[in-house]
């Protein structure tokens, strides 16, 4: 593996381009992506006392927490201190709402973004121009990551506006020399005519939403694998290992996941490389992550699943501690194939306000999805439903019927048909994930399609509460 030190023409953050064998476009890597676990935890330190002593300083709502919990900032001296430091939670970002939390003067605050607040008050983040800077070459080793290349063209079909996934990919695809569409979501059909005709190597968007494109394509006689795309940056939602698989098919390209949350600082918190597309790589150098027990609090040993918490490192406007996203998954800190040594965390197996409770057995929507989609004469196009009987919770699971399965289908057998499908989802249902459903066979095209998050659960037991 021959090295070589070369500056990144588009800024000074130094990039290390590794050609793995002669003719083979080289790989991107950022320094700190392959430090040694010592040097990383080292720096890490530096950067978390920092952290502490702003935010003590700085935030009203962190003093108070602190000393509610008796700790000062010379408290925490390494990494391994920070669980002597208190959790933030969602509901302490909403009652600080909207400025709350703020480190610096918003003479030098140069955004904001904040959340949908569709369960209660949006959640409200600061940038620094700084914190801009920082955010958009965190985004572009994500994109590199996911297949990226200088010169080449991203179709940016992620959301603009308060929502921070368009605009994290723009900066970071612009910081890395991508020429960058910043189509946004929605309007499919000139989504479509502009891949046709700018010929893109990259999209990014929700998975749900990019199927919906590839649908359409079908739809207008277009065949998806025969457009110019190659990788695909998918996230903003849980998607299963089958979804991939069913990306990846559509349109004969590489589909990795990207994650990030607002609160932390958006897109490209942690990314898979499309080299292995086996976990997704931790931007530790800028965030710390934890997981815990969403029960106990307790924190989880590598591999175990529990709740990620993450502690924002360089965050200059609105750091953040130990903070509670709700997401479920896992970590191991390994040398992957790609060359990065720095820890990773398994795809995002749901949220704990996501998670069923179906009689007595937890279910994630995304295990719905890895089975559903496995099955024949399914198409990937869901929704589940819950309701209440009495005290009881019950699910019924909508799922399309595939178009090709109906073509192969007599009208005079076509009820039989679907009854077959819909006990045929039941018992994988039943067997693979243990929960009892009832499942309703529909119609093509039947299922709202997304042109942002997919709406995957419908809870009709609000109605109820």
């Amino acid at each position: 593996m021959v090295l070589s030190n070369i500056t990144h023409c588009s800024s000074a953050v130094k990039i290390r381009y590794i050609n793995k064998m002669k003719g083979e476009i080289p790989m991107i890597l950022h320094d700190t992506e392959i430090l040694s676990l010592e040097d990383m935890r080292k720096l890490q330190s530096g950067r978390l006392k920092s952290t502490v002593q702003k935010v003590y300083c700085n935030v009203p709502f962190y003093k108070r927490k602190f000393t509610d919990n008796s700790v000062i900032p010379t408290d925490i001296n390494t990494i391994q201190d920070i669980v002597k430091l208190p959790f933030t939670t969602k509901k302490e970002l909403r009652e600080n709402y909207p400025f709350g939390l703020f480190a610096i003067p918003r003479t030098q605050i140069t955004r904001l973004h904040a959340s949908s607040g569709t369960s209660g008050k949006p959640t409200v983040v600061a940038y620094s121009k700084q914190d801009i800077e920082m955010w958009s070459e965190i985004a572009a080793r994500a994109i590199a990551m996911g297949g990226g290349k200088i010169g080449d063209i991203l179709h940016n079909a992620y959301g603009y506006g308060l929502f921070t996934g368009g605009l994290g990919l723009h900066y970071g695809s612009e910081r890395l020399g991508m020429i960058t569409v910043p189509v946004s979501g929605g309007n499919t059909e000139r989504q479509i005519q502009l891949i046709q005709d700018f010929q893109p190597t990259v999209i990014c968007g929700t998975p749900s939403y990019v199927l919906n494109i590839a649908d359409k394509m079908i739809d207008l006689g277009i065949d998806p694998r025969m457009t110019s795309l190659q990788y695909g940056i998918f996230g903003a939602e849980p998607w299963s290992e089958e979804m991939r698989k069913t990306l990846e098919g559509r349109f004969g390209m590489k589909a990795c996941d990207i994650y990030g949350l607002s609160e932390v600082i958006g897109p490209g918190v942690a990314m898979e490389c499309h080299e292995s597309q086996d976990g997704l790589h931790i931007a530790e150098d800028h965030f710390y992550v934890e997981v815990i027990d969403p029960e106990t609090k307790e924190v989880l040993s590598e591999g175990e699943v529990g709740e990620l918490v993450f502690t924002s490192l360089t965050k200059e406007a609105m750091p953040i501690i130990r903070y509670r996203t709700g997401d479920i998954a896992s970590i191991r800190r390994e040398r992957c194939v790609c060359g990065r040594t720095t820890t990773k965390m398994s795809r995002v197996k749901g949220r704990v306000d996501d998670m069923l409770i179906i009689r007595g057995v937890n279910i994630f929507p995304s295990e719905i999805e890895h089975t559903l989609l496995q099955i024949k004469d399914v198409a990937p196009h869901y929704q589940i439903y819950v309701s209440r009987d009495n005290s009881l919770d019950m699910v019924e699971v909508q799922v399309e019927i595939d178009e090709n399965a109906l073509l192969q289908t007599d009208i005079a057998d076509r009820t039989t048909k679907l009854a077959l499908i819909a006990q045929k989802v039941e018992h994988e249902l039943k067997s693979k994930c243990f929960i009892s459903v009832k499942a309703t066979i529909v119609e093509p095209r039947t299922i709202p399609r997304s042109e942002g998050k997919a709406v995957r659960i419908i809870d009709k037991r609000l109605a109820y509460t």
